[in-house]
Formats: structure tokens, sequence, C-alpha cells
């Protein structure tokens, strides 16, 4: 049985090797892999996402041992070896401590867990969808890819205090686009015939809205560095909908290298903007319908399988607690309502038809014993 020193060095350990293959992203092939990483485990903190990219680049989809076997009819192959992703560990806090650390929260992180999870190449089952693999499919068109782009643009103009607009690629100079932080502007080449790359370069300029604007707290990093974010979440959102990003240069981030807590921070940066990014696409994607093969018979709850619908509740579960964003959290506490209720009218029509075909057994009283009250 390991002692505590022993576990807190094994812990120590794990944070140090992923600094380590942090420092290693200095050039585009390895930067691709760990944005890549990003892309497929957004919802996850920057420091899971380390950890993960690593233990496993190539990961796509981590869950744990029981989860895998419960939520998706998976089992973890023999001999597979565990990622580990830490996990907070929360107090309730008493009012003396409450007052003591000057805080009205209820509850507060004293420290971390290292879990086992496993990646779905380590597991056998039941095959596992996500909405990108309908959304990769759907943007193949590139009509579809030209509605997202439209759709984006029509959402920052009506809904925040960007302005979205158009010129002739003619008059950028050989650029595609450009952000004006003194008229927190976005102009985009218009008529660019490539409509994958006009989007790619809406959600480059967003970026740069988001982290290199007049009041971001980023907006005096090295214009190089701006570059590498901005081009880093166009291509976290670019392989959130599946859409091939292959040829787009990342350029190097030697220069990150050169500091831990630097490099960090700049990981951090982009995992933010890149979060919302998604979260606005995956939002927008599924307004346009490009979605709906997952929103097909299948997925309607009321033609699901009682252990689809189970597998569906246990998912949404861990959705809820994963989530960051409010607005997306609230979101799926809804599905997980409807999860709910469909569950609970199937019982409650299971017992009445039990009864029914049992009548020799004694039902309870529609009203509680009044003898029980107090």
């Amino acid at each position: 049985m390991p002692n505590k020193a022993d576990v807190k060095a094994w812990k120590a350990q794990l944070v140090a090797q992923a600094e380590q293959q942090i420092l290693k992203l200095t050039d585009s092939d390895q930067f691709k892999k760990y944005l890549n990483t990003l892309a497929k485990f957004h919802r996850y903190s920057a420091r899971n996402i380390d950890l993960i990219y690593a233990q496993n680049p190539q990961a796509t989809q981590v869950a744990g041992f029981k989860q895998w076997q419960k939520a998706f009819n998976r089992t973890v192959n023999r001999g597979a070896k565990a990622i580990r992703i830490a996990a907070p560990i929360i107090k309730k806090l008493t009012p003396a401590e409450q007052k003591h650390l000057d805080t009205t929260d209820e509850c507060t992180i004293v420290g971390y867990r290292y879990l086992p999870v496993f990646d779905v190449a380590q597991t056998s089952g039941e095959p596992v969808l996500s909405a990108k693999d309908f959304v990769k499919e759907n943007l193949a068109d590139h009509q579809n890819v030209t509605s997202l782009y439209n759709a984006f643009k029509d959402y920052l103009n009506q809904q925040t205090d960007l302005k979205v607009s158009e010129v002739p690629l003619a008059t950028l100079n050989g650029a595609k686009g450009y952000f004006q932080p003194s008229t927190n502007e976005i102009v985009i080449g218009g008529d660019e015939p490539d409509n994958a790359l006009k989007l790619k370069t809406l959600y480059h300029e967003y970026a740069h809205s988001q982290l290199h604007g007049l009041k971001s707290a980023f907006k005096d990093r090295p214009r190089a560095y701006q570059e590498t974010q901005a081009e880093a979440v166009a291509y976290v959102a670019m392989q959130n909908i599946g859409v091939d990003t292959s040829n787009y240069s990342l350029g190097y981030v030697a220069t990150w290298a050169k500091d831990t807590a630097v490099i960090h921070s700049a990981l951090s940066e982009i995992q933010q903007v890149s979060n919302k990014v998604i979260e606005l696409s995956d939002g927008l994607t599924k307004q346009l319908g490009l979605q709906e093969a997952q929103e097909g018979p299948e997925h309607d709850l009321k033609m699901l399988a009682a252990q689809s619908l189970n597998k569906s509740y246990q998912s949404l579960q861990q959705q809820v607690q994963q989530a960051t964003n409010p607005q997306q959290k609230l979101g799926l506490k809804n599905k997980l309502n409807d999860v709910h209720h469909e569950i609970s009218n199937r019982t409650q029509k299971q017992l009445k038809a039990f009864a029914k075909q049992n009548p020799e057994i004694k039902q309870p009283d529609s009203e509680p014993d009044q003898s029980l009250k107090r």
C-alpha cells in the first residue's frame, strides 16, 4: 500500500510529465496534435487537457471503467493503460470557515484526486456517436458551410457589440480579413471562393476580437504571438465541426517554450476562446438543422428503448457535471429533465399495467394515512 509521500510524488510526476509534453510544442505538427486534443475535450479544464495530451495525444473520448459499461455498453479492453485526470475534492464550508476565508461560497476545492479514465479506442462494444459525426457529414456540403458562416456573422452583428462587414478581397492587400480594435469591427473578404476558408477567417478574426481587443488583458501580446493564438482558435473551431484543416499553417511557437508560465498562459487563453467559439458553433449548427440526423427518430425520446433511455440519462448527468458554460449547463439540465420525465411516465404506465393485470395485489391508498402525520 503506497504511503502519502509516494502518492504525492506520483501526482507531481503526472503534472511534470504533462508540462514536459507541453514544452515540446515547438513546431506546427506538435502544436496541431495538442489543438486536436483541445478540440476533442473542450469541456475539460486546461489542466486535464494537458494531462490527457501528455498521456495519450490520440485520445478522442474518455470515461471511467464503469461509465463505459453503464452509459455506453462498452467494456475496457484487458490490459488497457488508464489515463489519469484530476477531479476536484470539494468541501462544504462551515459558517466559521466562510468567515475566516471571507467568502459566501458554500463549498470550496481543498485538493485534487487523480481518477483513471480510458479512451474509446481502449474499449469494445456498441458504437459511440457524437454531434460531430452528423455535423461533419452535413458540412461536407459547401452550401451548409456558407449557412454557418452567415449565421455566425449575423449572431455577432445582432447579439454582440462587434460589427462584421464584407469588402472585396482586392482591397485587403492579400489578406483574407482583419479585426480593427479601435472600431471593434471585423472585416472579411466577401468574394472569397473557398467557403470553408471564409468561415475559418471569421473564426480567426473573432479570436482576435476576444483576445486582443482594446479591453482585453492580452492586447499587448507580440504580433506573432497574437496571430498564432488566433489561428489556433480557428483551427480548433474547424476541427470541432469536422472540416478538413490539414492545410492550415500555425507557424512556430518555439518562443513560448522559454518559460513554462508563459506557454501555459498562452494555451489557457486559446482554450477559453476556443470553448466559447465551439459552444456558439454547436448552437448555430443545431439551429440550422445541421444536427438533424442526431435529432431523428432514433433519438426521439418516445421511440428510444429503455436501455438507450437510461444511457442517455447517465450520459447527460455526466455532461451536466462537466459543463462550465452556464448557458450550456442550463440546456443540458433541460434535456436531462426531459429524459427524466419520459422515464417517469414510462414507469407510471408500467405500474398501472401491472396493477391492472394483478388486481389481487393490494394497492396503496391514494391518500396517506392521517395517523402517520404529526
